[in-house]
């Protein structure tokens, strides 16, 4: 991930976001402002055309690692440790955590990619940094749609690669779910408690 986090953890907090920074809904602004985010978001798709992170997205990804793991962030960005598959070094990801239904998630916006293939070997079991390490573990869950709706609603980074929009209803990302790995995130300690929480909800800061 490569885009700068946002604290939006909803619409209602976009539309706000976008008051407080004078850009209309409509007009002349906000059609330069679609046009720079689609150039945004296709930038954003070419540092992993290959399916892998190209140079400037390892050092974004090296750099984010660094800044989530010291928690200066909300508690949404946390750097995933966990072994290589082959090597056996342990590897850092820089990732944003989404709420659902009061339960921690780790998506996978890029679909199959090293960090799933390396918790997937590791048995789930891994480390969340953040102001410490956490030890952590994740379990795949089958049902991604609503999960993925609340992904992109709160990680606004992972949107131009999931492809579907925040606003479509948790239906429309069943597809994309086929080929987007999900994991329940079991261990991360949060200084709320999660029940209650809807797909728009939000766990600590």
């Amino acid at each position: 991930m490569v885009r700068f986090p946002s604290g939006d953890d909803d619409e209602g907090n976009v539309h706000r976001d976008r008051a407080a920074r004078g850009v209309p809904e409509n007009g002349p602004v906000r059609t330069m402002w679609r046009r720079l985010r689609r150039r945004h978001d296709a930038w954003l798709r070419a540092r992993y055309a290959t399916g892998r992170g190209d140079a400037i997205a390892r050092r974004l990804s090296s750099l984010w690692s660094a800044v989530f793991a010291a928690g200066v962030l909300p508690r949404r960005w946390v750097t995933l440790e966990v072994p290589g598959r082959n090597s056996g070094l342990v590897r850092r990801f820089p990732l944003g955590v989404a709420a659902h239904d009061g339960r921690w998630y780790l998506v996978s916006m890029l679909g199959e990619c090293a960090w799933t293939k390396n918790v997937r070997a590791a048995g789930g079991h891994a480390m969340i940094v953040r102001r410490g390490r956490h030890p952590v573990t994740l379990a795949e869950v089958p049902l991604r749609g609503p999960v993925l709706k609340a992904y992109v609603t709160q990680v606004p980074g992972g949107r131009p690669h999931i492809g579907v929009d925040h606003r479509a209803p948790a239906e429309a990302f069943e597809s994309v779910g086929a080929v987007r790995p999900v994991f329940r995130l079991q261990g991360y300690p949060r200084r709320s408690a999660p029940s209650g929480l809807g797909s728009g909800g939000r766990i600590g800061p």
